[in-house]
């Protein structure tokens, strides 16, 4: 079971009480809404849109849905990205009577080879109507907003700037602060809750380093755009313009010159039922221990792939320190995943661990997709399981004034893709005046 460390109380901030699935947790405000839940031991936060398979929870950085509820009202919104504030609202989704026990999880069972709504009933039209209108009852991704909305369009504001770097992790700190340092006008876009990325996930930096370094860009000079996501790029509108949405408003910023630091995506490993609630990666883990101060689980099995070894030894090493059991297996060992509403064991070669957490360790799969968008050339990195933004030796992209540094051109780790980040934007600044 997951459970708050002591070690870590003085970090969390004032105490808020939140209702969960309509039950009062007392949380913090300083921590993560999928936080709270996983530490009042709240496990299911929802059921897939079809089979009503139980989800929750897997990367804690906003990419899998895993975690998406239905808060204050709202549906669809990512826990893991939404803060903890005084009676706030939490309620799972697409589920009856609630997320925990759903009854409609009964079409995993009936159609448990799979369903095509398109082929039921077919010999007659009536009833097919009949039964699409059916499926379509009991699919989706949540209903309406309770309200409806009391404000117009968000507000919108231009920013025009040297320099914007995308994303707010070990590279894109360090590639911000030494672009403000050279005098550039700098504008940093981060869509995670705290900027840092995997700096708050890693027990050799944690907080206290992601704190210093963001406190570093703000010293520089940089604007930084936090819990703000870079959602497209138009290369038609005026040279080019890169749409941001924040939390209260919408922005157009135009640049002379691009940083694309976005990183990579926590992904899965090919075991079989990596889908069940219990199995979740393991810089998702490390983010729990090393930010909110919560360990995840008292007997943790960690699958791997070797090429992140180096970076899992921290990990497992700061597990076992706060008290938690770690058993290490090789994906190349590991077979499946024991339970249905939540793992309690893992099969491999050797035979059964038992467990109460199964936490996968796999390549990141670099997050290239705004660099796309602007016309980048990106290779499939085998080795990743995504496609890598291609850059020359100096950092430079295929595209002229776009440059990209860390994991999102070939996994690196925190410490080397800051080292990149800020040799990245050493080259930039001496070449855009």
């Amino acid at each position: 079971m997951a459970r708050r460390l002591a070690s870590h109380d003085a970090l969390r901030g004032p105490a808020v009480e939140i209702r969960v699935a309509d039950t009062s947790v007392r949380a913090f405000s300083d921590e993560s809404v999928a936080a709270a839940a996983v530490a009042s031991g709240t496990r299911i936060l929802g059921r897939s849109l079809k089979y009503h398979r139980p989800r929750t929870y897997f990367c804690l950085e906003g990419h899998c849905s895993g975690c998406l509820v239905r808060l204050g009202g709202v549906p669809n919104v990512r826990a893991c990205l939404a803060p903890c504030e005084p009676g706030l609202e939490v309620a799972g989704q697409n589920a009856f009577p609630s997320a925990e026990i759903d009854l409609l999880g009964a079409v995993d069972f009936v159609f448990a080879r799979g369903m095509d709504h398109h082929t039921l009933m077919t010999s007659s039209s009536i009833l097919n109507k009949l039964t699409n209108k059916i499926v379509r009852q009991l699919s989706g991704l949540g209903k309406l907003p309770a309200h409806r909305p009391d404000h117009g369009p968000p507000e919108v504001e231009s920013r025009e700037v040297d320099v914007c770097v995308i994303g707010a992790g070990p590279a894109g700190l360090a590639a911000a602060t030494a672009c403000a340092r050279a005098g550039r006008s700098t504008l940093l876009v981060d869509d995670q809750l705290r900027p840092g990325g995997s700096l708050r996930a890693d027990p050799r930096t944690g907080r206290a380093v992601a704190d210093a370094r963001l406190d570093a860009v703000d010293a520089a000079g940089a604007e930084v755009l936090a819990r703000s996501t870079a959602i497209g790029f138009f290369p038609e509108d005026g040279g080019g313009v890169l749409a941001v949405a924040a939390p209260a408003r919408l922005y157009r910023v135009h640049a002379k010159a691009w940083i694309w630091a976005t990183g990579g995506y926590p992904v899965n490993l090919p075991i079989a039922d990596n889908d069940r609630p219990g199995v979740i990666a393991a810089r998702a883990v490390g983010r729990l221990l090393v930010e909110h101060g919560i360990l995840a689980g008292d007997k943790i099995a960690l699958v791997e792939v070797p090429e992140v070894a180096a970076d899992i030894d921290a990990l497992a090493a700061a597990l076992t320190a706060a008290g938690a059991e770690v058993t290490r297996v090789p994906l190349a060992r590991a077979l499946g995943v024991r339970g249905r509403g939540w793992a309690s064991g893992l099969d491999t070669r050797d035979g059964r661990v038992d467990c109460d957490l199964v936490a996968v360790a796999a390549l990141p799969a670099p997050a290239s997709e705004g660099a796309r968008q602007q016309a980048c050339e990106v290779q499939l990195d085998a080795a990743g399981g995504g496609y890598r933004i291609v850059v020359d030796p100096d950092g430079r992209t295929t595209t002229p004034n776009v440059w990209a540094c860390g994991d999102v051109t070939g996994y690196m780790g925190p410490a080397r893709a800051a080292q990149d980040g800020d040799r990245i934007a050493a080259n930039l600044c001496g070449e855009v005046r």
